[in-house]
């Protein structure tokens, strides 16, 4: 195992251990799970590329993982995707995330509810592109979303997302990958 690799996961494993001191990890009944569809296309560096994945999600209120107060709009998303990137051959792309997000209580209406969100998590990517270092990097991603409520009561999401894969310097070559990315999905 090289060295960078043993720090991203030294790094990881101080993550959980911080986070359990501190969380209630309370995962038995989610307010919301759901399916999507992300669909994404780099647009740094160059050559770009695009990417498929398909995305699970838990969506909890924040204060049943994390021991403390929070604002009643704020939720915690458990969140993991599977999907290939098409980088002049079709290649495998996962990832596991963690979202803090936010409810835009003041621009609900019947149909529609939007948030916004941001988290991180690891992403695996089956290809580098010149200079990245690493196939296992860290995935901040941040957002705005709107889940929508159609006539025949199905609950649906979408999003859009800025990404980002980067090693956070844990290797001495560290190109990160900028994306965008939109999210369909359906909740149940």
């Amino acid at each position: 195992m090289s060295n960078s690799v043993a720090r991203l996961l030294a790094a990881l494993l101080l993550l959980l251990s911080l986070a359990s001191g501190a969380a209630a990890f309370s995962l038995e009944q989610p307010q919301a799970r759901g399916l999507a569809l992300n669909l994404g296309s780099s647009y740094d560096p160059s050559p770009t590329f695009g990417f498929t994945q398909l995305s699970m999600m838990a969506l909890y209120d924040y204060e049943q993982i994390w021991n403390h107060a929070a604002p009643e709009a704020l939720r915690f998303k458990f969140e993991g995707s599977l999907g290939v990137a098409d980088d002049s051959q079709v290649r495998l792309m996962a990832s596991a995330n963690i979202f803090a997000l936010y409810y835009l209580e003041r621009l609900r209406t019947v149909h529609l509810y939007p948030y916004v969100e941001a988290g991180i998590g690891l992403v695996y990517d089956d290809f580098q592109v010149e200079g990245q270092g690493l196939r296992i990097n860290f995935n901040p991603q941040a957002g705005i979303g709107v889940q929508l409520n159609d006539l025949a009561g199905h609950d649906w999401y979408t999003a859009l997302r800025g990404y980002h894969i980067s090693n956070g310097h844990l290797h001495h070559d560290n190109r990160g990958i900028n994306a965008v990315m939109l999210q369909l999905g359906l909740l149940f």
